[in-house]
């Protein structure tokens, strides 16, 4: 898989899934423009060293203002965006009526709306090159619900509808887009699921076993290596009829 000269905008990108796939796309090639607020140099240096430029942009995913220029600097740094991938995200674990109002909508800003706003700046270029890839990292969420996760799940589900419906509008064009819905994957957001658990009753070792039984047959971990390859995956020229999937890569637990 070649990607010199493409230019991947990985919201979410200093950590987790997002660094995951930024590493993968540098690794073949692509320029990398990383965003997120967690160690940003570290970031910055472990993609530079797969090679390709990278650059960071803090935007507030949550404010269409700072995306929008979130979206130009890319073009500016670049020349345009030719592979968007939508992974920033948030969680909140509370009962539907005692969910925080705030924390509602700042879930759905930032996990759904973003990916609204990132995909209508971005794709005119794509249209332009008549070459893009758009790939909004979903979840297991997006296909099943959980109890507590109201907003997540709500936001994801809408990921992938949206998912389908610019597959549908790009569908005789050289742009693609897909979901990629990951299981349980051991990011920071999961680890602060573990934590909770760990505190309330036994070890961090039973809270991990416990959380992965009651949804993952294969009781271990997605990692970010191994969905950062399903994305360049679909960035490949093998993937140009694979429009509107919702994948999932989730140790079996959508097969249940």
């Amino acid at each position: 898989m070649n990607l010199q000269g493409k230019t991947a905008l990985v919201t979410g990108s200093t950590s987790g899934i997002g660094l995951g796939i930024a590493l993968k796309l540098a690794e073949a090639g692509a320029n990398l423009v990383l965003n997120g607020f967690g160690d940003v140099e570290a970031a910055i240096a472990a993609v530079s060293a797969h090679g390709g430029q990278v650059r960071h942009h803090p935007a507030d995913m949550s404010k269409p203002a700072e995306i929008e220029a979130l979206v130009r600097f890319a073009e500016e740094q670049f020349g345009g965006v030719d592979i968007l991938v939508n992974n920033a995200g948030i969680q909140h674990v509370a009962p539907v009526e005692e969910f925080p109002v705030e924390r509602w909508d700042s879930i759905i800003a930032i996990n759904l709306s973003s990916a609204f706003h990132t995909t209508r700046l971005a794709l005119p270029g794509m249209r332009t090159r008549n070459w893009g890839r758009i790939i909004n990292i979903a979840s297991a969420h997006g296909l099943a619900a959980s109890a507590g996760k109201s907003a997540y799940v709500a936001a994801k589900h809408g990921l992938v509808g949206l998912t389908k419906s610019v597959a549908l509008e790009t569908a005789t064009t050289g742009v693609t887009c897909n979901a990629i819905c990951p299981g349980w994957v051991l990011t920071p957001l999961v680890q602060k699921q573990i934590n909770d658990r760990a505190a309330a009753a036994g070890g961090l070792d039973q809270a991990r076993h416990n959380l992965l039984a009651e949804k993952q047959p294969s009781l271990e971990f997605v990692t970010p290596e191994q969905l950062g390859a399903l994305a360049l995956f679909l960035c490949s020229d093998a993937a140009e009829q694979v429009r509107g999937a919702a994948w999932n890569m989730d140790g079996g637990w959508l097969a249940q």
